[in-house]
């Protein structure tokens, strides 16, 4: 196997193992970009000349052919070939010859992956983002069906103001609206398109048109000048992990909340037999396992934005090797994202508030009355809220 920075030398297996790391399990979900975004520079190099359309057209076709083969589970990509770019065209110029080395003419292994990852998060924020929505119409779902249900409104974990069921839920509702406008916005930093920048320095003599590569893959700009590539690194990973935080702590708080309204001293909700778990040793217990899974997945999204920003935080300029290193913590976080909310939503259908179950301390209505002295006795607020605290000073 001939990785793409071959040069015939002896190479360590403990160097390889140590340096592809991960990149060939973590690279499958990047087939298809990649060879998208090979197609459009394929064709892009032919319309400049630099091959023949006969090369051009053999390399489409086989990349296509190899994509086919590759979802039907054919083949996967090995630790000997280190990623998905020297999976592909290895596999190609095995196929079609000599028209699949020159496939790698006016690009770079660092221009290459970050199209790839950038074609890869533009999807993945779309979807997440539909996803949430799907658990905003769960949400929904939940209040139409009990609304009207009242329930305690907390402050410092006591009775403070009366609220609803349906009010709970359009708080959660709010925060996930907002998350999917912050999934949109994560859109500015990763529409960007790095193609054609090569190793960070472009390709000094060859006439390449990014702008072409640009609109074959539907990329709003093409990034300039190509030396701000690199240096971008980690931002639209990042940008993009920071609003799945916030997503996940949203979720987080939500499951913090039906945890507690679980508890048999709430006996706020039920909720469905099958996302509760048994205990090994107590035969009456179902546990609420899926929530507090949830509670904690807010931490492991954290834990893979700090993860990320610290990778590139004190990086020089130009290309470095660290920034392999963002893939792991980034897939994490968007596969756990995925499940999450998914998994939320699933919660939600099946659940139910028990209104015979829900009492409201008699203070909870403390400031209402303080608010009918002001309006129908004229009484300033302090004075209202002073002569209505008398009444719970016992």
């Amino acid at each position: 196997m001939s990785r793409l920075w071959e040069k015939g030398l002896p190479l360590d297996e403990r160097v390889l193992r140590y340096t592809a790391g991960e990149d060939h399990k973590l690279d499958a979900r990047l087939v298809p970009y990649d060879v998208r975004g090979s197609i459009a520079h394929a064709e892009m190099i032919a319309d400049q000349e630099l091959i023949s359309s006969d090369d051009r057209d053999a390399i489409c076709a086989g990349l296509n052919e190899l994509l086919t083969s590759f979802e039907a589970g054919h083949w996967e990509i090995q630790l000997e070939d280190e990623d998905v770019h020297t999976a592909l065209e290895s596999r190609l110029t095995d196929a079609i010859g000599a028209a699949g080395g020159r496939l790698h003419l006016g690009r770079s292994r660092n221009d290459q992956v970050l199209t790839a990852l950038r074609l890869y998060l533009r999807d993945a924020a779309d979807d997440l983002s539909t996803r949430v929505s799907q658990l905003r119409s769960s949400v929904t779902a939940l209040s139409k069906r009990q609304g009207e249900i009242e329930l305690p409104g907390y402050t410092h974990m006591q009775h403070a103001m009366p609220s609803s069921v349906a009010l709970w839920c359009g708080g959660f509702d709010e925060g996930f609206a907002d998350a999917e406008a912050g999934l949109l916005a994560a859109q500015r930093r990763i529409n960007k398109n790095p193609l054609g920048s090569a190793a960070g320095y472009g390709t000094p003599g060859l006439a390449l048109d990014r702008n072409a590569t640009t609109a074959k893959l539907e990329f709003e700009v093409t990034q300039e000048p190509v030396t701000a590539v690199q240096l971008s690194r980690g931002k639209a990973e990042s940008a993009l992990l920071f609003e799945i935080t916030l997503l996940m702590q949203d979720l987080s708080r939500m499951a913090s909340d039906l945890l507690m309204f679980y508890t048999q001293e709430f006996a706020f909700i039920k909720l469905a037999a099958e996302v509760t778990t048994g205990s090994s040793i107590m035969p009456q217990k179902r546990n609420p396992d899926v929530l507090e899974l949830l509670r904690a997945s807010s931490a492991t999204s954290q834990g893979c934005l700090d993860e990320s920003l610290m990778i590139t935080a004190k990086l020089p300029s130009g290309y470095h090797r660290d920034l392999q290193r963002l893939k792991s913590p980034l897939f994490r976080s968007i596969d756990l994202a995925v499940e999450s909310v998914d998994i939320m939503a699933y919660l939600l259908d099946g659940l139910e508030f028990v209104a015979d179950n829900i009492h409201l301390d008699d203070g909870i209505f403390a400031t209402a009355e303080a608010y009918r002295l002001v309006q129908e006795e004229g009484l300033t607020f302090r004075d209202a809220y002073r002569q209505v605290a008398k009444q719970y000073a016992k």
